[in-house]
């Protein structure tokens, strides 16, 4: 097939085109970046390789842009010299980012869940939903460890620690690609890292910090997940840009993890290394490094990869031998997806239901999971619905005040990604599309015998405080006062946190935290849910009432929150990221060397909040008798045993956390770091044995010559509620000559859970 198309031909092969690419900004510079165009015959007349969101740029009817889509693409069969169908890709981050379909928990969600299993089962569904309207490839996982809550970028992220991300990540990627759909790694590498947290600001990461923390989790996907597609990072690292940069794009990702997928461009990557990195003097010597690079196809449109790239190929500056290299993988893309054999003559979906009761309840049970109890003085639960176990359960309260600008806001349950937030902004009028009920229509479901009063107090942005008297007076009349808060997310300005909303400070937006002090003056008991896309510095707000932690739990979230808040639900989730003390204590992570933390040489201290790990249940977990193998070769595996409890009087789950310290190394390392985690369920009294089988690698680190090794030596482990907690400890030494990590070496640590 390469050898029989023309210049032009391979180069559509190789770039997008965004069909409905006009008014609504969803993507960085994109209305500066994107071109208008004419007719799409003229458009896709040597071919295309991509359509760039059919379904996810407006608000379309799905079954109506399916007959349109089965249409156009018998045309490029039918009618272009190649014959070559689209491979058309979306946005799937919470869920296929298309009007009507299913709504997901954010990211930072899944991993405050930390179960992996349940993230896959969402990965499916969502790839089925692709799948039935002709969409190959999702623009998902986002697998940047979180290093700066400020980053507004922290609602797609999963975790600050690279192994919940590598676990949790690659589970959606095999649930999405079981389903028949691609998934694409978001944003190799780096983007995370940016400094101050602001997007697309300068990376100064070491080449340690790269290795040890952020690749891991992108190596996982890749060799564990077999991860069909890569999408590169809009950083650059030490002044190169990863879209030119072949160290990683090729040496890394290529060479070493073997990966033989597609690596695509992040929207208009390409031609920011011309427009913004400056680092080429023009489009056509910018599709060269990235080609060179690594960069396979141009998304979303081809600005670099068609005239500009064929100038200079045709002038002899570019050789046409990487052309053909990335169309060959671009190729071997549709071959796999089985668009090379594809005819389209089969009719598309009439019907379609992308919301289903199975999608609604994989939502309803992740969005559960995920809620993170902070703290609680005996205010929660309200009662009147315990959950089973449960005795003795109190009656409701008779009077609730609703209060707080995400009381009664069904898109305060929703990240950046979101349809509703991503593009339904830009449409005032439309509706969701899908059903998805306010923390205020929960409550009433949940507390019918209740009454329920609701008041705003205050908007998300903004200094007005005209509405504090009427909150405070409901807290007033109230027997407990629920106040929601939080963000807003949207792009680029729009919103508090997402694409392009990073923060300089981590107090809540506007004036809530006054609102929270007007409420709490009342003498009414408080209960504070956060409704939000990163961690806040709310450390002062955890000492009275209860405080619950959301991160944008999606559809059915509203409805998990409302559970936990009656006792139906007993909260399970962790923090997958530091609870901040402060945005002078940034960048920060738990992840961090002795002098990274609290010491007697400065007057700072980062010590978070809430440690990594942390979340309170209404029933209390006991761990005890941790034991582990005195001694371990490097490079082999050794067993970590330790026993649960359940010591309340309602069941519940606890995350049983495995940590260790490695107490001397060649260079700096941690003073804590997760090895293991375990979801279980326990019923009230019931105990259970939980098995660790760790590889050591888990341990390793790259050396001062950079090879990442697994060193003989002592290292501490401890089990405990959160990672700053050792509730029982133990000790292992691991013995032999240094063990040099290779990719065929083990990643995962195994789990047995044996009841009783």
């Amino acid at each position: 097939m390469l050898a029989d198309l023309t210049l032009e031909e391979k180069l559509a092969q190789v770039v997008g085109y965004w069909l409905d690419q006009g008014g609504e900004v969803v993507a960085p510079m994109q209305g500066e970046m994107t071109a208008r165009s004419s007719r799409l015959e003229e458009i896709t007349e040597h071919g295309i390789g991509h359509f760039t969101r059919v379904y996810g740029t407006r608000p379309v009817d799905p079954v109506e842009r399916a007959r349109w889509l089965w249409q156009e693409q018998r045309r490029l069969v039918r009618e272009t010299r190649p014959g070559i169908p689209a491979l058309v890709h979306e946005e799937c981050l919470t869920g296929l980012a298309a009007w009507q379909a299913a709504t997901f928990p954010t990211p930072l969600a899944w991993g405050a869940s930390f179960d992996p299993d349940l993230v896959a089962e969402m990965g499916a569904l969502i790839g089925g939903s692709m799948r039935d309207l002709g969409i190959h490839q999702g623009l998902a996982p986002v697998l940047d460890v979180i290093r700066d809550p400020r980053w507004g970028r922290v609602d797609e992220c999963i975790a600050e620690d690279p192994y919940v991300v590598g676990t949790v990540g690659t589970a959606y990627v095999r649930g999405l690609q079981s389903a028949g759909v691609h998934a694409t790694l978001k944003h190799f590498v780096g983007y995370s890292a940016s400094r101050a947290g602001r997007n697309h600001a300068p990376v100064s990461a070491g080449p340690r910090e790269v290795a040890d923390v952020l690749l891991p989790p992108f190596e996982m996907a890749v060799l564990d997940g077999g991860v069909r597609s890569v999408m590169n990072s809009y950083a650059e690292i030490d002044g190169l840009p990863m879209a030119a940069d072949p160290t990683y794009l090729t040496g890394v990702l290529r060479d070493r993890w073997g990966f033989d997928g597609v690596v695509v461009a992040d929207y208009f990557a390409v031609a920011f290394l011309h427009v913004m990195h400056q680092v080429a003097a023009d489009l056509g010597e910018a599709a060269g490094l990235a080609l060179a690079a690594g960069i396979d196809v141009e998304l979303p449109t081809g600005d670099a990869y068609l005239a500009p790239l064929a100038e200079k190929v045709r002038a002899g500056l570019v050789d046409e031998a990487l052309v053909d290299r990335a169309v060959l993988r671009a190729l071997a893309q549709k071959e796999d997806l089985g668009l090379l054999d594809a005819t389209f003559d089969d009719e598309p979906p009439s019907e379609i239901d992308l919301d289903s009761p199975a999608h609604r309840a994989v939502a309803r049970r992740l969005a559960e999971e995920s809620v993170v109890l902070l703290s609680n003085d005996g205010v929660l639960p309200l009662g009147g619905a315990a959950g089973s176990g449960a005795t003795g359960a109190p009656a409701g309260p008779r009077r609730v005040a609703l209060v707080g600008p995400n009381a009664d806001r069904a898109e305060a349950l929703m990240g950046c990604y979101s349809f509703a937030n991503h593009v339904l902004a830009h449409h005032p009028g439309t509706p969701l599309g899908f059903a998805i009920p306010t923390v205020a229509e929960a409550l009433w479901a949940e507390l019918p015998e209740a009454e329920i009063t609701v008041a705003t107090g205050c908007e998300v942005e903004g200094t007005d405080r005209s509405g504090f008297a009427a909150a405070a007076a409901a807290a007033s009349d109230a027997d407990v006062a629920v106040l929601v808060l939080g963000d807003q997310a949207g792009l680029f300005g729009r919103g508090t946190v997402g694409e392009g909303n990073d923060a300089d400070d981590l107090r809540l937006p506007g004036v809530q935290e006054e609102l929270v002090a007007a409420v709490r003056a009342t003498g009414t008991p408080t209960v504070v849910i956060l409704l939000t896309g990163r961690p806040y510095a709310v450390g002062h707000l955890l000492d009275e009432g209860a405080v619950v932690q959301a991160f944008f739990p999606g559809e059915e979230g509203a409805g998990a929150l409302a559970g936990v808040v009656s006792g139906r639900v007993n909260p399970s989730g962790r923090l997958p990221v530091s609870l901040p003390r402060s945005a002078g204590t940034q960048p920060y992570s738990y992840l961090h060397p002795r002098l990274g933390g609290p010491s007697d040489v400065t007057s700072t201290d980062p010590t978070p909040a809430r440690a990594f790990g942390h979340g309170l249940s209404y029933t209390t977990f006991e761990r005890t008798g941790l034991t582990v193998d005195a001694e371990v070769a490097a490079g082999d595996s050794f067993t970590a045993t330790v026993r649960v409890a359940n010591t309340g009087e309602r069941d519940g789950t606890d995350v049983v956390q495995l940590y260790a310290r490695d107490v001397v190394g060649s260079v700096t390392r941690p003073v804590v770091q997760l090895l293991g985690y375990a979801r279980v369920d326990l019923a009230a009294g019931e105990s259970a044995e939980v098995r660790f089988s760790v590889p050591t690698q888990r341990l390793a680190f790259s050396g001062r010559d950079m090879v990442r090794v697994v060193e003989p030596g002592d290292v501490e482990l401890w089990v405990g509620p959160d990672c700053a907690t050792r509730e029982t400890e133990a000790a292992l030494r691991i013995v032999g000559e240094v063990h040099a990590v290779s990719t065929a070496d083990p990643r995962y640590v195994g789990v047995e859970v044996a009841r009783g």
